[in-house]
């Protein structure tokens, strides 16, 4: 009759087939007896365990409001009077405010934290616990050492879970901003009529974070409102792709033509346009003829390996896709991904994880040409005038590879990679209107397919200005990068 926890369970999966055999062949069970599992959510998860179990996630709630109710519900009021201090109560709330933020500005993505990390209750508690007993050690005379508070707070606490620089300097800019002598004066706020209530008693501070707003602004975690627009988007993105994931995915839809068949016909068409293989003996001739040893020619070499293997992965799945159809192989679990992504005009992950992001299978495809088409005619008629940045697998590597050729041409003068640096000039000229390469003297490329979002671009006077109403995107002239 006693209850079992078995905690991380992601981390021992093979357990869990014997687990669930243990439990399915006992001949007799306690009534009172439970089973408790903790895990991670992963793909490999025994499904028939899944399914017969009573299943809960325990995440963190959404809006400040909601934070700040579940932190305060975990506050007594023994805790709330720990210290006789003016400064404990508006210290131990501005702690809570700071918790749920870094907590909230994750649903944002990359626009709240570059890395994603897990804040959870233990750094807050540890937070409170340190402003308890630094108030505890006080001189009262002194007051708060704040640069101590910031330190802890925004080094050592929180701080301690961040690896990425700028993130740092984002807590480190929460902790400068919220935490001081200003925070005890009557105007102080975190984001207008985002204050620190001033009660005796936890039912006060309920009462008061009860009547903030249900959903918040991306302003109050200092985030510009846009912010909301990417977020909502990622998120219907999100639950549209789960609610297609689990269609029903049997062969026959009615009357029309089945999956299976209008997935075979697009794996024809897709047969048909794709480009053929390179062959890499002649790869390397034709660069040994144009200057193997030419940086930007060894850049070309690694872009072409690059596609070829995009090439031959799609052109092997396709085929074997089609004999899966037709029952002449086994459809495995690749096989089946590919078949449900591309009649869900998805790309198959086989092919995502070797190539680019693209919002749809079409657009994928013919990214997949018009990226060859750069390649094969650059190998077979020479360096162009211009190129199409956005089509490489390493935009990086081609802008250093520039830089090497421009510090090769000015060895010299005395140059040295170290010490080149990139500069950009957008030219007045479009795609269509170059005609040759930059000027000799100078050097460098010429690139186009840059865009800018929620800005529009003056030609004329060559400078940024508002984009028009409703567009979202601006295409960009021809750049000239050089170094």
């Amino acid at each position: 009759g006693g209850w079992l926890l078995l905690q991380n369970c992601h981390l021992g999966l093979e357990f869990l087939g014997e687990l669930m055999d243990t439990i399915a062949t006992a001949e007799s069970m306690s009534e009172g007896f439970r089973t408790w599992i903790t895990t991670e959510a992963h793909p490999e998860f025994p499904i028939n365990l899944l399914q017969s179990s009573i299943k809960y996630t325990n995440e963190p709630p959404q809006g400040v409001k909601a934070g700040l109710k579940r932190t305060y519900s975990a506050v007594t009021q023994d805790h709330l009077e720990v210290s006789n201090m003016p400064q404990w109560k508006p210290l131990l709330y501005a702690v809570a405010f700071l918790h749920t933020t870094v907590q909230e500005r994750r649903k944002f993505g990359p626009l709240g934290w570059n890395i994603p990390y897990e804040f959870n209750q233990a750094d807050f508690a540890a937070s409170v616990q340190f402003v308890q007993n630094h108030l505890d050690d006080m001189d009262i005379k002194r007051g708060v050492n704040w640069s101590c508070v910031r330190y802890m707070l925004g080094e050592v606490q929180y701080g301690g879970r961040v690896t990425d620089d700028l993130d740092k300097t984002l807590l480190n800019t929460y902790a400068r901003v919220w935490f001081g002598e200003h925070m005890f004066n009557d105007k102080f706020c975190f984001y207008k009529d985002y204050v620190i209530p001033k009660g005796k008693t936890v039912e006060d501070y309920l009462q008061y974070i009860e009547q903030l707003p249900a959903i918040d602004t991306p302003e109050v975690f200092g985030l510009h409102p846009n912010a909301d627009i990417t977020y909502q988007t990622n998120l219907a993105n999100e639950t549209l792709s789960t609610i297609a994931s689990i269609q029903p995915k049997d062969s026959s839809t009615g009357g029309g033509e089945t999956r299976e068949a209008v997935v075979q016909r697009l794996a024809d068409e897709m047969l048909e346009k794709l480009p053929p293989d390179y062959n890499l003996h002649e790869v390397k001739a034709q660069l040994q003829k144009m200057g193997a040893v030419e940086p930007m020619n060894i850049f070309l070499h690694q872009e072409i390996d690059c596609m070829q293997n995009v090439i031959s992965r799609v052109r092997t799945t396709l085929t074997d896709l089609k004999l899966a159809i037709d029952g002449t192989i086994i459809m495995s679990e690749e096989l089946r991904d590919a078949l449900d992504s591309m009649y869900d005009a998805r790309i198959p992950k086989l092919w995502f994880r070797i190539s680019w992001e693209s919002s749809t299978l079409g657009f994928w495809f013919t990214e997949l040409l018009e990226r060859n088409q750069q390649f094969s005619s650059w190998l077979q008629d020479g360096r162009p005038n211009q190129f199409w940045m956005t089509g490489f697998f390493n935009p990086q590597g081609f802008l250093t590879a520039m830089r090497q050729e421009t510090t090769r041409m000015n060895l010299a003068k005395g140059w040295a990679l170290d010490s080149v640096v990139l500069h950009n000039e957008v030219t007045k000229m479009m795609k269509e209107d170059v005609t040759g390469p930059p000027p000799a003297d100078i050097g460098g490329v010429y690139i186009y397919g840059l865009f800018l979002e929620g800005a529009g671009w003056d030609r004329r006077n060559s400078k940024l200005v508002e984009s028009a109403p409703k567009v979202l995107f601006t295409n960009l002239p021809v750049v000239h990068v050089y170094a």
